[in-house]
């Protein structure tokens, strides 16, 4: 696993980005954040305590589908679905369909977020 980069800006740049990197003007460096959020409130709604345990646990128990990790957490199959859905969404897990069943993999342990106030 490796680390990841967040960055924090507001909707209207993180769309500039995306527009800039589509038509070539922007190319991204290995330094440049890899996961963007609108703001520090949305970070810690994503990065929870309650998924940064959920995250633990699929590392450590490695399951092989979510129903298995709904009885490792002992939470609903459609709740857990929905948080991992926004994880995948982020790009902090891929969720491998490996027959019918849908398996977790968490892409980064490590974390760091950067931001800056005013003109970038």
């Amino acid at each position: 696993m490796e680390k990841v980069i967040i960055g924090i800006m507001p909707q209207k740049e993180i769309r500039a980005r995306i527009d800039a990197i589509a038509s070539g003007h922007h190319k991204i460096l290995r330094d440049e954040p890899k996961i963007w959020f609108t703001s520090i409130r949305s970070v810690a709604e994503v990065l929870s305590d309650d998924n940064q345990t959920l995250l633990q646990i699929i590392i450590e128990k490695k399951p092989q589908s979510i129903q298995e990790l709904a009885k490792i957490t002992g939470r609903h199959s459609s709740n857990l679905s929905r948080t991992l859905k926004t994880l995948a969404n982020y790009g902090f897990i891929e969720l491998e369909k490996i027959k019918k069943a849908i398996h977790p993999i968490v892409k980064f342990n490590q974390f760091s977020v950067v931001f800056s106030i005013g003109k970038r």
